[in-house]
């Protein structure tokens, strides 16, 4: 069974554009005065083998079409995944009819026109992966082989998954904008089990790019999650104390992740936000310097223009520790009196600046204190900025690595939190959105025993 041929995409761009006008016409036509269209199509396959055997082949393929129309200050949404012309006729029309029924908004509306993108670079965003089936199966088998090849005590497997996506999609509005979006995503990622005595422990790694040249080889992904499974054996927990804390890459990431959400519209003008009315204020340690770049190539977050078709920019989010700026699109900027900042849809690749060495040299600043490597919970305040969460990773002495650390948690607040880190390494790792070494924090509270 090969399905790689059949990877490719059912539409050209020229027919989904024509099918964004038409249900422009069809808007028009009802009553709407301004809509705006958004149509898709995607293909993938998802291949999963556990303990060497072949455990799921998923393949699938999807498209549909989102339209909102706006009666004066009213707003109103459908979306259909039949293409056929009635269909869209019929969709445009519910659309209509709630729109008749939902109050005015002052904020609704289209993005203002003069913020709309002119000019579409070529961002290197789509690679299909003609990657056959059988081909799929031994790329999985030899990250999981990998694996459990680390060390007797790898004892059973959650399974290694290789997956390839490629997906299209046009929007469009009444103020004449259009715009083609190519892209790609593919993956490999493997999850073990180590087992010594009653001790049991699970960790997973995974690789993933736009192109499959840029992944890494299954089998170092396989070799990565079975050492890192492993070395998780022996865990205890800490005495309850305050100590350094290093956040390694992955969990870096996610602390990006709140500041994101706490500069984003939606909380900010729903005043639910702990970084509410901080343009201009110093919200990290002077020596963070965070850029936006929606137009790095490849980058898992690149984009010429916004959910909206609003032009995006690449600036200087964080300087020097101070705000640049926030993360609008036009709704929350027009509550908030401000302008679209082209994030209608989220936040475009983030790369936070390295003042330090590598993770050898992260380990020696942080001398004697918890090294993290995963966080449990939800326990984030987004209004007041507290934070408290599960952790497990490792003591560390003198900088060097002691013994593996569970059940303890870790708790500060955010504003605190962000502006006492004391270091940020080098040891960027380039799988997401956020490009971010790990992080060293002065010191948090640690509960343990």
């Amino acid at each position: 069974m090969t399905l790689a041929n059949e990877s490719t995409l059912s539409f050209s761009e020229n027919q989904l554009t024509d099918l964004v006008r038409q249900v422009l016409s069809y808007a028009k036509k009802g009553g709407a005065s301004a809509c705006d269209v958004d149509v898709s199509e995607g293909v993938g396959q998802n291949v999963t083998v556990r303990l060497g055997e072949v455990e799921t082949i998923e393949y699938n393929r999807d498209k549909g079409m989102g339209v909102t129309v706006y009666i004066g200050q009213s707003k109103g949404h459908a979306s259909s995944s039949d293409f056929s012309p009635g269909a869209l006729e019929q969709t445009v029309a519910a659309a209509l009819a709630i729109a008749r029924y939902t109050a005015a908004d002052d904020a609704a509306g289209l993005a203002d026109p003069d913020r709309l993108a002119t000019s579409f670079p070529d961002l290197d965003l789509y690679h299909p992966w003609a990657l056959p089936i059988e081909q799929a199966i031994e790329l999985a088998r030899r990250c999981e082989g990998a694996a459990r090849g680390v060390d007797v005590r790898i004892s059973n497997s959650e399974g290694a998954t290789v997956s390839s996506h490629v997906g299209q999609s046009i929007y469009g509005n009444s103020n004449g904008f259009i715009g083609p979006s190519h892209t790609s995503r593919h993956s490999i990622s493997c999850a073990v089990i180590a087992q010594d005595g009653n001790a049991m422990q699970r960790d997973y790694w995974y690789t993933s790019a736009r192109a499959a040249s840029d992944l890494d080889p299954a089998a170092s992904v396989g070799l990565k999650a079975g050492q890192r499974t492993l070395a998780r054996l022996g865990a205890r927990r800490l005495k309850t104390g305050d100590y350094p804390v290093l956040f390694d890459p992955s969990q870096a990431a996610g602390l990006m992740g709140h500041f994101i959400s706490a500069v984003s519209g939606s909380a900010l003008y729903r005043k639910a936000s702990f970084l509410l009315d901080s343009i201009g204020e110093p919200v990290f340690a002077p020596l963070v310097n965070i850029v936006e770049d929606p137009f790095l190539l490849r980058g898992m977050a690149s984009s010429a223009f916004d959910a909206e078709g609003v032009a995006c920019i690449r600036r200087d989010l964080v300087k020097d520790g101070v705000l640049g700026g926030y993360l609008l699109g036009s709704y929350s900027a027009r509550k908030l009196g401000l302008a679209s900042t082209g994030n209608a849809g989220g936040c475009h690749n983030l790369l936070v600046k390295p003042t330090a060495g590598d993770f050898q040299d992260m380990l020696k600043r942080l001398g004697t204190g918890l090294l993290v490597t995963e966080l449990l919970g939800q326990g984030v305040n987004g209004l007041t900025g507290d934070y408290s969460r599960g952790a497990a990773g490792f003591w560390v002495e003198n900088g060097v690595i002691v013994h593996p650390v569970e059940e303890v948690t870790i708790a500060g607040n955010l504003k605190e939190m962000f502006q006492h880190i004391v270091a940020i390494g080098s040891d960027i790792e380039i799988r997401g959105s956020k490009h971010i070494g790990s992080v060293l924090i002065e010191r948090m509270m640690v509960a343990g025993e």
